[in-house]
């Protein structure tokens, strides 16, 4: 199948290549029940030395840039409570945790959270965490723009391999809450 962006040779309905997922987000797309058909998230294989965005788009084409999101994990802090979330935002923006994360989830002070607490936490590889397979109950805060997006380049759970989502299907992921100005220029 083409890939509806990206110049990719191939790409795969993730139902058709769970082998290829992490165990958690083999088992979201097992038990998908959004709105946009499961069908519908593709996966692309791709190298593993370029997963990060800044390669990734030199070695893939710059035209991903605009397409392109980066999931990040978040630890909002009060009362010496601690509330892990996941952003999601254009690769071209920054996460705005201390003002628009911290204030959405009621926390005194956020911070992105360490990589041993992000991957042992999800369960996925750092540098390839998507918002699809996170830990129940996990807030998944999605930034407007990426939400409007036809499709959008994110994380496979590994560092090898990139999904193509809709930016509705991230918009109906289990706890996502679409926010204006989540991701700063």
């Amino acid at each position: 199948m083409r890939a509806p962006i990206g110049d990719f040779e191939t790409a795969t309905p993730v139902p058709d290549c769970l082998d290829e997922l992490t165990a958690p987000v083999a088992d979201a797309v097992r038990t998908w029940r959004g709105a946009v058909p499961a069908d519908r998230v593709l996966y692309v294989d791709t190298d593993p030395r370029w997963a990060d965005t800044a390669v990734f788009v030199e070695h893939y084409g710059r035209d991903l840039l605009e397409q392109s999101a980066n999931c990040v994990v978040v630890a909002g802090k009060r009362g010496g409570e601690t509330t892990l979330a996941a952003c999601l935002v254009l690769s071209t923006t920054r996460v705005d945790v201390n003002g628009v994360v911290r204030r959405h989830l009621g926390a005194r002070k956020a911070s992105f959270a360490s990589m041993e607490t992000a991957t042992g936490e999800t369960g996925m590889e750092y540098g390839g965490i998507t918002p699809l397979g996170l830990p129940a109950g996990w807030p998944v805060l999605v930034d407007a723009a990426v939400a409007d997006l036809p499709y959008v380049l994110v994380g496979s759970g590994r560092r090898r391999g990139k999904l193509l989502v809709p930016g509705k299907a991230l918009a109906g992921l289990p706890g996502a809450v679409v926010l204006e100005g989540l991701g700063a220029a």
